[in-house]
């Protein structure tokens, strides 16, 4: 693979030789720096994943970037509103189709499936399926750079959270299908959609893994204990995280009880 991108002040601009960050200004304790809208593609053609949320400044700086470039597509890696907010202002600006799994954030006629490949300027991106954050989650695989966009499945920093509309079932057998991925393919490089580049894939999947059952353990504890609440439970398990999170984590608990009980 050539060279990582990893600027020193952040994710902003980062990325491997084919695949560049342009940060979304939507900082917060649940998107962590913004949401990293990639660019793909060499030469005259690219395409986008992940326009970010429905900022006109940020909107305009990926098309200023794109300018005198024909956009094939615009990507999404789920249909959460800090990731596909912008596509349609976007796919105005640009005159692209927006693919996504959901057919409620499609424009145009073709979606996108898991095994799916796109072809953009000589390059290829596979599409892989990894339900759990969200029922409707995709990550990309760019052979070319080695490199694996995980959207919200694997965070740059922290841990992803099952939304309401994910499962925790199916997002640790996405983990799994990752991790067993990235090591058959000799993946060098996690593009989340939050937070900077992971330079060690298998790593950073074997701690998520860990974690998830580690928190399960905890969970067990908890309830053992008498914690019969999600909001109990978060209490014990969660005391040492900062409280503007517990709400995120109190989402976590509900469906973790949820895998325990099912």
């Amino acid at each position: 693979m050539s060279g990582l991108r990893i600027p020193l002040g952040g994710p902003d601009g980062s990325g491997t030789a084919h695949a560049l960050n342009l940060l979304a200004p939507n900082p917060s304790v649940m998107t962590l720096e913004g949401t990293n809208t990639w660019v793909i593609g060499p030469g005259e053609e690219a395409l986008v994943v992940d326009p970010g949320p429905d900022d006109p400044s940020h909107l305009r700086r990926i098309a200023d970037h794109l300018a005198g470039r024909r956009v094939r597509v615009i990507l999404l890696s789920h249909g959460h509103r800090d990731h596909s907010g912008g596509a349609e202002r976007l796919a105005g600006m640009l005159g692209a189709p927006v693919r996504a799994l959901d057919p409620r954030h499609r424009l145009g006629d073709e979606g996108l499936a898991d095994g799916d490949v796109l072809a953009v300027g000589g390059l290829e991106l596979h599409v892989v399926g990894t339900p759990g954050h969200s029922f409707d989650s995709l990550c990309f695989w760019l052979p070319e750079d080695r490199a694996l966009l995980t959207g919200d499945t694997v965070l740059g920093r922290g841990t992803s959270v099952i939304a309401s509309d994910g499962d925790l079932a199916d997002y640790l057998r996405s983990l799994d299908r990752l991790r067993a991925t990235v090591e058959g393919v000799g993946a060098q490089a996690l593009l989340p959609g939050h937070g900077p580049v992971l330079t060690d894939p298998i790593g950073a999947l074997d701690a998520y893994i860990a974690r998830r059952r580690q928190r399960l353990d905890q969970i067990r504890e908890a309830r053992g204990r008498g914690a019969a609440t999600p909001r109990e439970i978060v209490e014990i398990v969660y005391a040492d995280v900062d409280r503007s999170l517990w709400s995120a984590a109190e989402m976590s608990v509900r469906a973790q009880l949820a895998y325990l009980d099912g």
